[in-house]
């Protein structure tokens, strides 16, 4: 129970202390706020600009979550095809790679010219950098399905689509899940680079905005808002997994 206990409340104590750590020493060394705001100015700031963090935060929530939902679903489609295919995983996963690798931020000028300056831009940016590593791991639970029990099943009479649908799917849900907390947080930094360039809303123009205006505490509130944002999200997911994947985590449970 106490290591239990300790595991839980450790993040927040990390988290305290460094906040207090930063506190410390932006006034022992008498840090300008122009260069590196303070924990205290960051928090004087968001609650100043309260309103208008919010209005952007909220914009830059929701445009997240539709290009999230977009490579949930492109995905899972993919990765169920790449997957559920020797072909199919030769031939496309070596390409998907090779388009992993190119920066997504290079794509928002092309994305501008496309859709204009809005949310189309961002969806596509969040969309493009976070549907890979759902794709991936998707492919990757289908792929490595142990070859000794779909014999099994094969002689019991199963159809490879029934070893799929009824085996494979479920047995990739660890990895979808682990790959949901990773593309999350992939999705929010497409956004906020996305609106960095190409919008007038949203925490990325704030954060362009603050430092035009140089005010550094409230473009790190900006930083502060999108990683709390983050952090919530892939809560969810965690929450999420451990009560519906609790099967793949029993022998860890008991430590």
């Amino acid at each position: 129970m106490k290591q239990k206990t300790l595991e839980r409340w450790s993040p927040w104590v990390l988290l305290v202390l460094s906040i207090l750590i930063w506190e410390v020493l932006c006034r022992a060394f008498n840090v300008s706020e122009f260069v590196f705001p303070s924990p205290s100015r960051i928090a004087q700031q968001t609650v100043e600009f309260k309103e208008v963090i919010a209005g952007h935060a909220w914009r830059t929530f929701w445009v997240t979550m539709v290009g999230f939902g977009i490579a949930i679903v492109v995905g899972v489609l993919l990765g169920f095809v790449i997957g559920s295919s020797r072909l199919a995983y030769a031939a496309v996963y070596p390409l998907m790679t090779a388009f992993n690798a190119l920066p997504k931020a290079a794509f928002v000028p092309i994305l501008v010219v496309w859709f204009g300056i809005g949310i189309g831009p961002a969806i596509l940016t969040a969309f493009l950098i976070s549907f890979f590593p759902i794709m991936v791991n998707i492919a990757t639970g289908l792929a490595t399905l142990e070859p000794e029990l779909e014999d099994v099943l094969r002689v019991l009479g199963a159809k490879r689509w029934d070893v799929l649908v009824k085996v494979g799917l479920p047995r990739s849900m660890p990895y979808f899940y682990g790959s949901l907390k990773v593309a999350i947080t992939l999705a929010f930094v497409g956004t906020t680079v996305s609106e960095m360039t190409a919008s007038n809303e949203g925490i990325g123009y704030l954060l362009i905005s603050a430092g035009s205006a140089m005010q550094m505490g409230l473009a790190f509130s900006g930083l502060v808002v999108v990683g709390a944002m983050a952090m919530v999200m892939y809560e969810l997911f965690s929450y999420i997994e451990k009560h519906t994947t609790a099967w793949a985590h029993r022998g860890s449970q008991g430590e």
